[in-house]
Protein backbone atom coordinates (compact mmCIF):
# COMPACT_ATOMS: atom_id res chain seq x y z
CA UNK A 1 0.00 0.00 0.00
CA UNK A 2 1.25 3.42 -0.93
CA UNK A 3 -0.14 6.32 1.10
CA UNK A 4 0.89 9.96 1.02
CA UNK A 5 -0.31 13.45 1.86
CA UNK A 6 -0.70 16.08 -0.83
CA UNK A 7 -1.21 19.56 0.64
CA UNK A 8 -3.26 22.03 -1.41
CA UNK A 9 -2.69 24.92 1.01
CA UNK A 10 -2.20 25.48 4.75
CA UNK A 11 -5.66 24.19 5.65
CA UNK A 12 -6.63 21.72 2.92
CA UNK A 13 -4.99 18.48 1.82
CA UNK A 14 -5.68 15.14 0.24
CA UNK A 15 -4.65 11.71 1.48
CA UNK A 16 -3.86 9.58 -1.58
CA UNK A 17 -3.86 5.80 -1.31
CA UNK A 18 -2.77 3.28 -3.93
CA UNK A 19 -3.53 -0.41 -3.49
CA UNK A 20 -2.04 -3.27 -5.51
CA UNK A 21 -3.30 -6.84 -5.56
CA UNK A 22 -0.79 -8.07 -2.97
CA UNK A 23 -2.22 -5.58 -0.44
CA UNK A 24 -5.68 -7.10 -0.29
CA UNK A 25 -5.65 -10.48 -2.10
CA UNK A 26 -4.85 -12.70 0.89
CA UNK A 27 -7.60 -11.16 3.05
CA UNK A 28 -10.13 -11.44 0.20
CA UNK A 29 -9.26 -15.12 -0.38
CA UNK A 30 -9.61 -15.85 3.34
CA UNK A 31 -13.03 -14.23 3.41
CA UNK A 32 -14.17 -16.15 0.33
CA UNK A 33 -13.10 -19.44 1.96
CA UNK A 34 -14.83 -18.51 5.19
CA UNK A 35 -17.98 -17.56 3.29
CA UNK A 36 -17.94 -20.89 1.42
CA UNK A 37 -18.00 -22.73 4.76
CA UNK A 38 -21.06 -20.80 5.95
CA UNK A 39 -22.96 -20.18 2.69
CA UNK A 40 -26.38 -21.69 2.30
CA UNK A 41 -26.83 -22.13 -1.46
CA UNK A 42 -29.55 -24.27 -2.97
CA UNK A 43 -28.20 -27.58 -4.33
CA UNK A 44 -25.19 -27.73 -2.02
CA UNK A 45 -24.76 -29.03 1.48
CA UNK A 46 -23.56 -26.48 4.06
CA UNK A 47 -19.79 -26.21 3.93
CA UNK A 48 -19.59 -27.97 0.52
CA UNK A 49 -20.15 -24.98 -1.77
CA UNK A 50 -17.30 -24.75 -4.33
CA UNK A 51 -15.01 -21.81 -3.69
CA UNK A 52 -15.10 -20.95 -7.41
CA UNK A 53 -18.89 -20.56 -7.28
CA UNK A 54 -18.72 -18.38 -4.17
CA UNK A 55 -16.04 -16.26 -5.83
CA UNK A 56 -18.18 -15.87 -8.95
CA UNK A 57 -21.31 -14.97 -6.99
CA UNK A 58 -19.87 -12.88 -4.16
CA UNK A 59 -16.24 -12.18 -5.01
CA UNK A 60 -16.79 -8.58 -6.10
CA UNK A 61 -18.84 -7.60 -3.06
CA UNK A 62 -16.28 -9.24 -0.74
CA UNK A 63 -13.49 -7.36 -2.53
CA UNK A 64 -15.31 -4.02 -2.14
CA UNK A 65 -15.99 -4.69 1.54
CA UNK A 66 -12.38 -5.64 2.28
CA UNK A 67 -10.88 -2.71 0.38
CA UNK A 68 -13.19 -0.24 2.14
CA UNK A 69 -12.23 -1.79 5.48
CA UNK A 70 -8.53 -1.38 4.66
CA UNK A 71 -9.04 2.21 3.51
CA UNK A 72 -10.85 3.22 6.69
CA UNK A 73 -8.07 1.88 8.92
CA UNK A 74 -5.32 3.23 6.66
CA UNK A 75 -6.68 6.79 6.66
CA UNK A 76 -7.30 6.86 10.43
CA UNK A 77 -3.87 5.37 11.21
CA UNK A 78 -2.14 7.83 8.86
CA UNK A 79 -3.82 10.80 10.53
CA UNK A 80 -2.92 9.49 14.00
CA UNK A 81 0.65 8.49 13.18
CA UNK A 82 1.39 11.84 11.53
CA UNK A 83 -0.32 13.94 14.21
CA UNK A 84 -2.56 15.67 11.69
CA UNK A 85 -4.90 18.17 13.36
CA UNK A 86 -7.99 17.68 11.21
CA UNK A 87 -11.47 19.23 11.24
CA UNK A 88 -14.46 16.99 10.69
CA UNK A 89 -13.81 13.67 8.97
CA UNK A 90 -12.00 12.73 5.72
CA UNK A 91 -14.23 13.02 2.65
CA UNK A 92 -13.74 10.40 -0.08
CA UNK A 93 -13.43 11.64 -3.64
CA UNK A 94 -16.59 10.11 -5.12
CA UNK A 95 -15.75 11.05 -8.71
CA UNK A 96 -12.59 8.91 -8.64
CA UNK A 97 -14.32 6.07 -6.77
CA UNK A 98 -17.21 5.89 -9.24
CA UNK A 99 -14.82 5.27 -12.14
CA UNK A 100 -13.46 2.06 -10.58
CA UNK A 101 -14.25 -1.19 -12.40
CA UNK A 102 -14.25 -3.68 -9.54
CA UNK A 103 -14.67 -6.65 -11.87
CA UNK A 104 -11.50 -6.06 -13.91
CA UNK A 105 -9.13 -3.77 -11.99
CA UNK A 106 -6.46 -5.14 -9.69
CA UNK A 107 -4.90 -1.81 -8.73
CA UNK A 108 -6.90 0.99 -7.14
CA UNK A 109 -6.33 4.65 -6.32
CA UNK A 110 -8.36 6.63 -3.79
CA UNK A 111 -8.39 10.25 -2.62
CA UNK A 112 -9.66 11.54 0.74
CA UNK A 113 -9.99 15.30 1.22
CA UNK A 114 -9.20 16.56 4.71
CA UNK A 115 -9.40 19.93 6.44
CA UNK A 116 -6.42 20.94 8.57
CA UNK A 117 -5.86 23.38 11.39
CA UNK A 118 -2.39 24.88 11.37
CA UNK A 119 -0.56 25.55 14.62
CA UNK A 120 -1.89 28.69 16.32
CA UNK A 121 -1.01 30.72 19.39
CA UNK A 122 -3.25 32.24 22.03
CA UNK A 123 -2.34 34.85 24.63
CA UNK A 124 -3.41 33.71 28.09
CA UNK A 125 -1.99 36.49 30.21
CA UNK A 126 -2.89 39.45 32.38
CA UNK A 127 -2.70 41.63 29.26
CA UNK A 128 -6.09 40.22 28.30
CA UNK A 129 -8.69 42.42 30.02
CA UNK A 130 -12.39 41.55 30.23
CA UNK A 131 -15.17 43.24 32.20
CA UNK A 132 -16.88 41.25 34.90
CA UNK A 133 -20.26 42.64 35.92
CA UNK A 134 -21.88 42.31 39.34
CA UNK A 135 -25.54 43.25 39.64
CA UNK A 136 -26.58 45.26 42.68
CA UNK A 137 -30.12 44.34 43.65
CA UNK A 138 -31.86 47.64 44.43
CA UNK A 139 -35.14 48.26 46.27
CA UNK A 140 -37.04 48.74 43.00
CA UNK A 141 -36.11 45.26 41.77
CA UNK A 142 -37.04 43.68 45.10
CA UNK A 143 -40.37 45.54 45.20
CA UNK A 144 -41.22 44.46 41.66
CA UNK A 145 -40.40 40.85 42.53
CA UNK A 146 -42.58 40.99 45.65
CA UNK A 147 -45.46 42.44 43.59
CA UNK A 148 -45.09 39.64 41.04
CA UNK A 149 -45.11 37.01 43.79
CA UNK A 150 -48.22 38.56 45.34
CA UNK A 151 -49.96 38.40 41.96
CA UNK A 152 -48.73 34.87 41.28
CA UNK A 153 -50.22 33.61 44.55
CA UNK A 154 -53.21 35.94 44.49
CA UNK A 155 -56.89 35.15 43.93
CA UNK A 156 -58.54 35.40 40.51
CA UNK A 157 -61.79 37.39 40.34
CA UNK A 158 -64.16 38.57 37.61
CA UNK A 159 -65.18 42.17 38.35
CA UNK A 160 -67.98 43.95 36.53
CA UNK A 161 -65.71 46.46 34.76
CA UNK A 162 -62.00 46.64 33.91
CA UNK A 163 -59.13 48.70 35.26
CA UNK A 164 -55.61 49.14 33.85
CA UNK A 165 -54.12 46.17 35.74
CA UNK A 166 -56.77 43.72 34.52
CA UNK A 167 -56.80 41.33 31.58
CA UNK A 168 -59.66 40.75 29.17
CA UNK A 169 -60.73 37.42 27.74
CA UNK A 170 -62.54 37.58 24.43
CA UNK A 171 -62.38 37.47 20.63
CA UNK A 172 -60.33 39.58 18.23
CA UNK A 173 -62.03 39.99 14.84
CA UNK A 174 -60.89 41.75 11.68
CA UNK A 175 -63.65 44.10 10.50
CA UNK A 176 -62.72 43.88 6.84
CA UNK A 177 -61.42 40.35 6.68
CA UNK A 178 -61.82 36.86 8.10
CA UNK A 179 -59.09 36.91 10.74
CA UNK A 180 -60.41 35.98 14.19
CA UNK A 181 -58.92 34.57 17.40
CA UNK A 182 -60.14 33.98 20.95
CA UNK A 183 -57.54 34.86 23.56
CA UNK A 184 -56.66 36.79 26.70
CA UNK A 185 -55.05 40.22 26.49
CA UNK A 186 -53.31 42.12 29.28
CA UNK A 187 -54.50 45.73 29.18
CA UNK A 188 -50.97 46.81 30.15
CA UNK A 189 -49.65 45.26 26.89
CA UNK A 190 -51.75 47.72 24.84
CA UNK A 191 -50.14 51.02 23.80
CA UNK A 192 -50.63 53.61 26.55
CA UNK A 193 -52.61 56.05 24.41
CA UNK A 194 -55.05 53.33 23.34
CA UNK A 195 -55.62 51.73 26.75
CA UNK A 196 -58.50 54.09 27.56
CA UNK A 197 -60.79 52.18 25.15
CA UNK A 198 -60.17 48.95 27.11
CA UNK A 199 -60.63 50.42 30.60
CA UNK A 200 -64.10 50.49 32.15
CA UNK A 201 -65.46 47.84 29.75
CA UNK A 202 -67.84 45.05 30.80
CA UNK A 203 -68.75 41.55 29.67
CA UNK A 204 -70.27 41.52 26.14
CA UNK A 205 -68.90 45.00 25.32
CA UNK A 206 -67.40 45.38 21.82
CA UNK A 207 -64.34 47.57 21.38
CA UNK A 208 -63.25 48.84 17.94
CA UNK A 209 -59.68 50.03 17.36
CA UNK A 210 -56.85 50.43 14.83
CA UNK A 211 -54.68 47.31 15.20
CA UNK A 212 -51.34 48.98 14.40
CA UNK A 213 -52.01 51.77 16.90
CA UNK A 214 -53.07 49.50 19.77
CA UNK A 215 -50.26 46.92 19.37
CA UNK A 216 -46.86 48.12 18.19
CA UNK A 217 -45.06 45.16 19.75
CA UNK A 218 -45.10 42.62 16.90
CA UNK A 219 -44.31 39.64 19.15
CA UNK A 220 -47.27 40.40 21.44
CA UNK A 221 -49.63 40.89 18.49
CA UNK A 222 -48.45 37.67 16.82
CA UNK A 223 -49.14 35.76 20.03
CA UNK A 224 -52.60 37.29 20.51
CA UNK A 225 -53.70 36.53 16.95
CA UNK A 226 -51.81 33.23 16.63
CA UNK A 227 -49.88 34.44 13.58
CA UNK A 228 -46.26 34.39 12.39
CA UNK A 229 -44.50 37.63 13.32
CA UNK A 230 -43.99 38.73 9.70
CA UNK A 231 -47.76 38.49 9.07
CA UNK A 232 -48.59 40.29 12.32
CA UNK A 233 -46.18 43.08 11.43
CA UNK A 234 -47.98 43.84 8.18
CA UNK A 235 -51.48 43.99 9.72
CA UNK A 236 -53.40 47.25 9.37
CA UNK A 237 -56.99 48.41 9.59
CA UNK A 238 -59.75 48.13 12.14
CA UNK A 239 -60.36 45.24 14.51
CA UNK A 240 -62.95 44.58 17.18
CA UNK A 241 -62.61 42.87 20.53
CA UNK A 242 -65.68 41.23 22.07
CA UNK A 243 -65.30 40.97 25.84
CA UNK A 244 -66.30 37.60 27.31
CA UNK A 245 -64.74 38.09 30.74
CA UNK A 246 -62.91 40.67 32.81
CA UNK A 247 -60.15 38.96 34.82
CA UNK A 248 -58.46 40.46 37.86
CA UNK A 249 -55.85 39.10 40.25
CA UNK A 250 -56.28 40.24 43.84
CA UNK A 251 -52.71 40.25 45.22
CA UNK A 252 -51.97 37.91 48.11
CA UNK A 253 -51.30 39.44 51.51
CA UNK A 254 -47.80 39.27 52.96
CA UNK A 255 -48.31 36.80 55.77
CA UNK A 256 -47.27 33.33 56.97
CA UNK A 257 -49.50 31.64 54.40
CA UNK A 258 -47.63 33.40 51.58
CA UNK A 259 -44.23 32.64 53.16
CA UNK A 260 -45.10 28.92 53.28
CA UNK A 261 -46.40 28.84 49.69
CA UNK A 262 -43.28 30.49 48.28
CA UNK A 263 -40.46 28.95 50.33
CA UNK A 264 -41.94 25.98 52.18
CA UNK A 265 -43.60 25.54 55.53
CA UNK A 266 -42.07 27.48 58.44
CA UNK A 267 -38.80 28.25 56.60
CA UNK A 268 -39.59 31.99 56.72
CA UNK A 269 -41.19 33.53 59.83
CA UNK A 270 -41.15 37.32 59.34
CA UNK A 271 -41.62 39.87 56.57
CA UNK A 272 -37.98 40.99 56.93
CA UNK A 273 -36.81 37.40 56.43
CA UNK A 274 -39.16 37.11 53.46
CA UNK A 275 -37.73 40.24 51.79
CA UNK A 276 -34.14 39.14 52.46
CA UNK A 277 -34.81 35.66 51.04
CA UNK A 278 -36.29 37.19 47.89
CA UNK A 279 -33.28 39.49 47.57
CA UNK A 280 -30.88 36.52 47.95
CA UNK A 281 -32.85 34.47 45.42
CA UNK A 282 -32.95 37.28 42.87
CA UNK A 283 -29.25 37.93 43.43
CA UNK A 284 -28.49 34.25 42.83
CA UNK A 285 -30.48 34.26 39.60
CA UNK A 286 -28.66 37.31 38.31
CA UNK A 287 -25.31 35.85 39.39
CA UNK A 288 -25.99 32.95 37.03
CA UNK A 289 -26.76 35.46 34.27
CA UNK A 290 -23.62 37.50 34.85
CA UNK A 291 -21.51 34.32 35.05
CA UNK A 292 -22.88 33.15 31.71
CA UNK A 293 -22.33 36.62 30.23
CA UNK A 294 -18.72 36.61 31.44
CA UNK A 295 -18.10 33.17 29.93
CA UNK A 296 -19.55 34.35 26.61
CA UNK A 297 -17.39 37.48 26.80
CA UNK A 298 -14.30 35.32 27.37
CA UNK A 299 -15.24 33.15 24.41
CA UNK A 300 -15.82 36.14 22.11
CA UNK A 301 -12.59 37.81 23.26
CA UNK A 302 -10.36 34.81 22.60
CA UNK A 303 -12.07 33.92 19.31
CA UNK A 304 -11.54 37.51 18.10
CA UNK A 305 -7.96 37.78 19.37
CA UNK A 306 -6.71 34.34 18.28
CA UNK A 307 -5.80 33.92 14.63
CA UNK A 308 -6.81 30.46 13.39
CA UNK A 309 -6.95 29.54 9.72
CA UNK A 310 -10.04 27.43 9.02
CA UNK A 311 -10.66 25.44 5.78
CA UNK A 312 -14.01 27.09 5.05
CA UNK A 313 -14.73 25.38 1.72
CA UNK A 314 -13.90 21.93 3.08
CA UNK A 315 -15.90 22.54 6.25
CA UNK A 316 -19.02 23.46 4.24
CA UNK A 317 -18.65 20.31 2.12
CA UNK A 318 -18.18 18.17 5.23
CA UNK A 319 -21.22 19.71 6.99
CA UNK A 320 -23.34 19.03 3.92
CA UNK A 321 -22.11 15.42 3.60
CA UNK A 322 -22.26 14.56 7.31
CA UNK A 323 -25.85 15.77 7.65
CA UNK A 324 -26.93 13.43 4.84
CA UNK A 325 -29.48 15.69 3.20
CA UNK A 326 -30.98 17.01 6.45
CA UNK A 327 -29.68 20.54 5.78
CA UNK A 328 -29.33 22.62 2.62
CA UNK A 329 -26.38 24.63 1.33
CA UNK A 330 -28.35 27.79 2.12
CA UNK A 331 -28.92 26.72 5.73
CA UNK A 332 -25.22 25.94 6.15
CA UNK A 333 -24.30 29.36 4.72
CA UNK A 334 -26.74 31.14 7.03
CA UNK A 335 -25.32 29.43 10.14
CA UNK A 336 -21.71 29.31 9.01
CA UNK A 337 -20.40 32.30 11.01
CA UNK A 338 -21.84 30.84 14.21
CA UNK A 339 -20.40 27.41 13.31
CA UNK A 340 -16.92 28.88 12.78
CA UNK A 341 -17.13 30.77 16.07
CA UNK A 342 -18.11 27.61 17.95
CA UNK A 343 -15.39 25.59 16.21
CA UNK A 344 -12.63 28.12 16.94
CA UNK A 345 -13.63 28.26 20.60
CA UNK A 346 -13.51 24.46 20.86
CA UNK A 347 -10.03 24.47 19.30
CA UNK A 348 -8.80 27.16 21.69
CA UNK A 349 -10.21 25.37 24.74
CA UNK A 350 -8.71 22.07 23.65
CA UNK A 351 -5.27 23.64 23.20
CA UNK A 352 -5.42 25.42 26.57
CA UNK A 353 -6.43 22.15 28.25
CA UNK A 354 -3.60 20.27 26.55
CA UNK A 355 -0.96 22.94 27.20
CA UNK A 356 -1.85 23.29 30.89
CA UNK A 357 -2.73 19.63 31.52
CA UNK A 358 -6.30 20.35 32.61
CA UNK A 359 -7.91 16.97 33.16
CA UNK A 360 -11.06 15.59 34.75
CA UNK A 361 -10.68 12.52 36.97
CA UNK A 362 -13.34 9.83 37.36
CA UNK A 363 -13.90 10.62 41.06
CA UNK A 364 -14.75 14.21 40.12
CA UNK A 365 -17.46 13.00 37.74
CA UNK A 366 -18.88 10.70 40.43
CA UNK A 367 -18.86 13.48 43.04
CA UNK A 368 -20.65 15.82 40.64
CA UNK A 369 -23.30 13.18 39.94
CA UNK A 370 -23.87 12.74 43.68
CA UNK A 371 -24.24 16.48 44.24
CA UNK A 372 -26.78 16.66 41.40
CA UNK A 373 -28.80 13.81 42.95
CA UNK A 374 -28.69 15.44 46.39
CA UNK A 375 -29.86 18.77 44.96
CA UNK A 376 -32.64 17.14 42.94
CA UNK A 377 -34.03 15.13 45.85
CA UNK A 378 -34.06 17.74 48.56
CA UNK A 379 -30.63 18.51 49.93
CA UNK A 380 -28.25 17.00 52.45
CA UNK A 381 -30.98 15.08 54.28
CA UNK A 382 -31.39 12.69 51.34
CA UNK A 383 -27.64 11.91 51.39
CA UNK A 384 -27.91 10.80 55.03
CA UNK A 385 -30.95 8.65 54.29
CA UNK A 386 -29.35 6.92 51.31
CA UNK A 387 -25.98 6.36 52.98
CA UNK A 388 -23.95 3.80 51.04
CA UNK A 389 -26.73 3.53 48.46
CA UNK A 390 -25.70 6.94 47.14
CA UNK A 391 -22.80 5.30 45.29
CA UNK A 392 -25.24 2.94 43.58
CA UNK A 393 -27.58 5.80 42.65
CA UNK A 394 -24.69 7.77 41.15
CA UNK A 395 -23.37 4.73 39.27
CA UNK A 396 -26.80 3.97 37.77
CA UNK A 397 -27.22 7.59 36.70
CA UNK A 398 -23.81 7.78 35.05
CA UNK A 399 -24.49 4.57 33.10
CA UNK A 400 -27.83 5.92 31.88
CA UNK A 401 -28.47 6.75 28.22
CA UNK A 402 -25.67 4.39 27.20
CA UNK A 403 -23.09 6.40 29.09
CA UNK A 404 -24.19 9.78 27.72
CA UNK A 405 -24.87 11.06 31.25
CA UNK A 406 -21.25 10.36 32.17
CA UNK A 407 -19.95 12.21 29.11
CA UNK A 408 -22.24 15.20 29.72
CA UNK A 409 -20.91 15.66 33.26
CA UNK A 410 -17.34 15.00 32.12
CA UNK A 411 -17.58 17.67 29.40
CA UNK A 412 -19.27 20.11 31.77
CA UNK A 413 -16.49 19.72 34.35
CA UNK A 414 -13.82 19.94 31.66
CA UNK A 415 -15.25 23.21 30.33
CA UNK A 416 -15.52 24.60 33.86
CA UNK A 417 -11.85 23.79 34.53
CA UNK A 418 -10.78 25.53 31.35
CA UNK A 419 -12.93 28.62 32.01
CA UNK A 420 -11.71 28.87 35.62
CA UNK A 421 -8.10 28.54 34.46
CA UNK A 422 -8.64 31.34 31.96
CA UNK A 423 -10.23 33.57 34.63
CA UNK A 424 -7.24 33.02 36.93
CA UNK A 425 -4.76 34.05 34.24
CA UNK A 426 -6.40 37.11 32.69
CA UNK A 427 -7.40 40.49 34.14
CA UNK A 428 -11.05 40.72 35.15
CA UNK A 429 -12.10 44.32 35.74
CA UNK A 430 -15.07 44.21 38.12
CA UNK A 431 -17.92 46.64 37.65
CA UNK A 432 -21.13 46.96 39.66
CA UNK A 433 -24.29 47.73 37.69
CA UNK A 434 -28.03 47.88 38.22
CA UNK A 435 -30.45 45.39 36.66
CA UNK A 436 -31.47 47.97 34.03
CA UNK A 437 -27.85 48.74 33.16
CA UNK A 438 -27.04 45.05 32.80
CA UNK A 439 -30.04 44.48 30.50
CA UNK A 440 -28.81 47.34 28.25
CA UNK A 441 -25.32 45.80 28.19
CA UNK A 442 -26.76 42.44 27.11
CA UNK A 443 -28.80 44.05 24.31
CA UNK A 444 -25.73 45.89 23.01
Amino acid sequence: MDIKLEKKNATEASIKIKLIQNDYQQKVEEKIKDYAKKANIKGFRPGKVPIGLVKKMYGTSILVEEVNHMLSHAVNDYIKDNNLNIIGQPLPNHDRAEKIDWDTQTEFEFDFDIGLVDEFKYDLSKKQKIKNYTIEIDKKTVDETVDNIKKQFGNSTNPDSSIESDSLYGTFSQLEGELSNETQVEISSIEKKEQKDFIGVKKDDIIEFEIHKAFKNTAVLASLLNLPEDEAKSLKGKFSFTVKNVNRIEPAEINQELFDKVFGKDIIKTEDEFIQKIKDTVSGNYTRETTLFLENSIRDHFVDKTKIEIPNDFLKKWLLASNEGKVTVEEIDNEFDATIKHLKWDLIKSKIAEDHELKVENNEVVDKAKSMIIEQFGGAAIAEQLGDQMNEFADNYLKGDNGDNYMKIFQQLHSEKIINHIKENITLSDKKVSVEEFQKIILN
